[in-house]
Formats: C-alpha cells, sequence, structure tokens
C-alpha cells in the first residue's frame, strides 16, 4: 500500500484516512495503531480526532462480532469502550423474522415502528461478562440501556438475555430458563387485558429467582413458574434474587417504574414496569 502523509491544510485528509484504514486494517491492528502508534502524534489536533475515531470504530466493530449469549473475555471488555455494547435500534427485518408469530402476533396493540432492538452486557453469577439482547418500547429504550449498563458496572448477576422468541413466546419456558426479557404479545397472568410485555413497558428480571405469586379466593395457590415455588419465600438467601433497596430495586424506580414486588393482590418479584 502507498505511504499516506497527512496535510495540515486539507482537513478531509482526516476522513481519507479513517476511512482508509478502517477498510484496510482489521480490528486488532486498528487497536494497535490507536494505543501505540498514534500516540506519539497526538500533538496535533486534528491527528486526535482520527486517533478517536478510530477507537470508537474498532470498539464498535468489536461489539459487533459478538452474538448474543457469547462470553466476552476480559481482555475485551478491559480494552474498548464497553458504551458500543449497549445500543437501541429500530427492529429490522432479520430481527422481525424471529419475533413474527412468536412475541409479536396478529393483534399486536403496538406498532413494530414503536419497538426497539436493544443489545447489552451483563454478568451471570460467576463474573462472565456476556452479550444480552431484548426488544423494548422506544419510550423505555434509553432508560433501559442506562440501567443495565450501571447493573453491569456494578457487577449485579443476570443469568441470561435473550428474546423470548428464543422460547418461541413460551412465557413459562422463558422463566423456566431464568430469562430476563420485555416485549411479548401476552395477556396478563389469569385475567383477560393485555399485559404491559404486550407494549414492550414491562422487564421480568432473573425469573425463576422472582417468581410470580398469589392466592386465589378459594385458596389455590399460584406460582409461576411452577418450578419457582421455593422462592416465594423471600426470607431465603438464594442466587439471582430481587430485594426491596438493592441496586436492581433503586434504578428501576429512579427512572419511573413500578416493581411488582409491591403489590397487595399478588406479587410479581421479577416484574418492572412503567
Amino acid at each position: 500500500m502507498r505511504s499516506m502523509q497527512y496535510n495540515n491544510s486539507k482537513g478531509s485528509n482526516c476522513a481519507f484516512v479513517l476511512e482508509r484504514v478502517k477498510m484496510v486494517f482489521p480490528v486488532r491492528i486498528l487497536l494497535l495503531v490507536c494505543l501505540f502508534l498514534v500516540p506519539a502524534s497526538c500533538r496535533h489536533p486534528k491527528v486526535s480526532g482520527v486517533v478517536r475515531e478510530l477507537s470508537q470504530a474498532a470498539s464498535l466493530a468489536t461489539a459487533d462480532s459478538f452474538a448474543p449469549g457469547d462470553s466476552v473475555p476480559v481482555t475485551v471488555t478491559s480494552t474498548f469502550d464497553t458504551s458500543s455494547f449497549f445500543t437501541s435500534v429500530p427492529i429490522d427485518s432479520v430481527v422481525f423474522a424471529r419475533m413474527s408469530g412468536r412475541s409479536y402476533k396478529d393483534g399486536c396493540p403496538v406498532a413494530v415502528e414503536d419497538l426497539r432492538y436493544l443489545r447489552l452486557l451483563h454478568r451471570d453469577l460467576s463474573g462472565r461478562t456476556l452479550v444480552g439482547e431484548m426488544v423494548a418500547n422506544k419510550s423505555i429504550a434509553d432508560d433501559l440501556l442506562e440501567i443495565f449498563h450501571a447493573l453491569y458496572d456494578a457487577g449485579y448477576p443476570i443469568e441470561r438475555m435473550r428474546l423470548i422468541d428464543d422460547y418461541d413466546g413460551d412465557d413459562e419456558a422463558s422463566m423456566l430458563d431464568n430469562n430476563t426479557s420485555c416485549f411479548n404479545y401476552r395477556r396478563k397472568a389469569h385475567m383477560s387485558s393485555v399485559s404491559k410485555h404486550a407494549y414492550g413497558e414491562a422487564v421480568d428480571i432473573n425469573p425463576l429467582y422472582n417468581p410470580y405469586y398469589r392466592v386465589t379466593p378459594a385458596g389455590a395457590r399460584i406460582v409461576e413458574p411452577a418450578a419457582a415455588a421455593s422462592y416465594v419465600d423471600r426470607t431465603g438467601d438464594f442466587p439471582y434474587k430481587i430485594e426491596r433497596g438493592d441496586l436492581c430495586h433503586r434504578l428501576f424506580l429512579e427512572h419511573g417504574f413500578h416493581w411488582g414486588g409491591s403489590w397487595t393482590r399478588s406479587k410479581d418479584y421479577q416484574h418492572f414496569e412503567r
């Protein structure tokens, strides 16, 4: 490749250099350029701008190289800006193909244009960093990015975060797998009215360990997921438990959400809605 020289009189050279390097160098080489080669040349502000753009481009390219559910090595999270892993975009045809007939069914009360596809980072109980995904209403998308970024930075454990469409839109199956999710067109549990999840305005966090629970007038005990009966007793000590006043609870309330664990007729410890 022919060498390229920086021309102080032509600011357009910065953009040219940026695009040229993006095309020629893979992400790891970009990183080397940013961290080892360019700092010596950072005396000129335009070159510094190029370095920042290169770093941002490398972070975004790196984030895009990981699929939902992938584990992200510490070497990546300690090198790149993790903000590039927290994104919100309109629903594209690929994501909608996963949703259609599963979470997004005929009669859905919210338009696809009002939903957003979120990519996030979260840590499981062992401390691994994982790539998560979620579909949410655009009205709460930015709040969710802030909340989950803060939870990630604090090491708050969330075991799994995949689209509920990976469970064919089956809420029970998703909860049983302790999967954190948001949008799903369905009714409220044991009721005829539409759930806030149908609008993408509610989130269920670590649902296996934070079940929905109520007692019917006839005295029947309802627990969802059914396998979570032992976690109805909130005095116990167990992983992934949401408690009043913990970081997850505080962050959601600070962003205007209401917690199902505060309800009186039933308890939905996994549930935050707005």
